[in-house]
């Protein structure tokens, strides 16, 4: 009995960088980024430059991708998306894998940002600002009427910054991260003095410290405190403006249109505007002497006591933490201090609750000579590094992928036309 033919193999179906990036709807470098987090796998073409892909995972991932873009979480209906950024657990949170508060304690501002946007850690990192983008921003800003808020001249800076830049709508890696190199002092180049001359060089918290105290020469204790300020808030996963600016950025928005829709959403009170809150309610209690009074009064007017508690936090925030050390070295800091503890002290008597980054940048901002928006400023200024790391991470996805299906829930139709 003669042995049978082995059946023919079939032919595996391979596809070119370009096809695979076609089919998953993202650009070629999240192909290789896929095959780096183990999605996919590749092979090097022979003889050539470049690589090949198995048709049959790439075609596998697109559906994943779809079903993960339109199907939710799966934990009640909340909105999940993939993220490398940020991550909050156990009452810590965590920038690539790294604890952030020690981030935040050990480098600047500036190198915190460049981690978050590169995974790289580059000392001495400053950031500058052209000229002309600064001009017109400056011009847009001081056409402002003085009553405007903080998120309002942010968001003019920004868009004016925009107009300027000819290269905005360049998408690529290398374009938004010059953006947000030269975005971020634009913006506080752009606020008006806090009472005296601005001040345009050095690390970029000296600079926005000229435009929000009217003390003209800190201590380094209070400088310090200030730029950890900054880099304790430069991202904490996708708050309300985050997921903003990633919505904006999966129907390719350019950065300055990304940022501007997260400063949409930064100013509502249970968000950026909640440090103003905080702020007059410290305030209050350090001119009456006495929280009971001041609690007492917030709650008959049936508002919830700003600077405590937090959804992401049963115990200690964090930030809360590491900026209240700080605050502790500042001699001029302890009346305020002392207010907060007797804020969280009055109203542990009814809820367990401890204290927020909203109230420690309250003590900062009090203790500093700063207005009450000066907190929703600092929290602004900081969060736009993390807008731009998550409108670089949505660009390297599928587009149009933060578009959710409704629930119609009106009358059914067909209806007659109105009269």
């Amino acid at each position: 009995m003669r042995d049978q033919e082995p059946a023919p193999q079939a032919t595996e179906r391979r596809l070119s960088t370009k096809e695979a990036a076609e089919l998953l709807g993202v650009k070629p470098e999240t192909v290789y980024a896929y095959v780096s987090r183990g999605q996919l796998s590749s092979r090097r073409v022979s003889g050539g430059r470049g690589s090949t892909f198995d048709a049959g995972e790439v075609e596998a991932l697109a559906r994943r991708n779809r079903r993960e873009g339109a199907g939710g979480s799966g934990s009640g209906g909340e909105l999940s998306v993939r993220t490398r950024i940020t991550l909050i657990e156990s009452d810590r949170y965590f920038f690539r894998g790294v604890d952030a508060v020690d981030l935040a304690t050990r480098h600047t501002y500036e190198e915190v940002a460049e981690w978050l946007w590169t995974g790289r850690m580059l000392p001495g990192s400053t950031f500058t600002a052209p000229s002309a983008s600064v001009a017109v921003a400056r011009r847009a800003v001081e056409a402002l009427p003085e009553h405007a808020a903080p998120a309002d001249l942010l968001r003019v800076a920004t868009i004016a910054a925009a107009t300027a830049d000819p290269l905005r709508f360049d998408l690529s890696e290398d374009a938004v991260l010059g953006t947000a190199r030269t975005l971020i002092p634009t913006l506080v180049a752009a606020l008006p003095p806090a009472g005296h001359r601005r001040r345009d060089e050095g690390p970029l918290a000296h600079r926005l410290w000229s435009r929000l105290s009217v003390r003209r020469d800190p201590d380094e204790a209070s400088l310090r405190a200030l730029d950890t300020a900054l880099a304790l808030l430069v991202d904490h996963d996708l708050a309300a403006s985050t997921l903003a600016v990633r919505v904006a950025a999966s129907a390719r928005a350019h950065a300055y249109a990304a940022v501007s829709a997260g400063l949409g959403v930064i100013e509502g009170p249970l968000h950026g505007a909640a440090s103003g809150l905080a702020h007059r309610l410290l305030q209050d209690v350090l001119d009456q002497g006495d929280a009971a009074p001041v609690i007492a009064d917030e709650l008959r007017a049936g508002r919830r006591i700003p600077g405590l508690g937090h959804r992401l936090y049963p115990g200690e925030d964090p930030r809360a933490r590491a900026l209240f050390a700080l605050l502790e070295q500042i001699p001029r800091a302890e009346p305020a201090l002392l207010a907060a503890h007797d804020i969280v002290e009055t109203t542990a008597r009814h809820a367990p609750l401890h204290a927020n980054v909203d109230l420690a940048l309250a003590v900062l901002t009090a203790s500093c000579g700063m207005a009450p928006t000066a907190g929703e400023t600092i929290f602004a200024v900081a969060r736009t590094a993390g807008w731009i790391a998550h409108a670089l991470e949505e660009y390297g996805e599928r587009p149009l992928r933060m578009r959710p299906s409704g629930l119609y829930t009106g009358p059914k139709p067909p209806q007659p036309l109105p009269e």
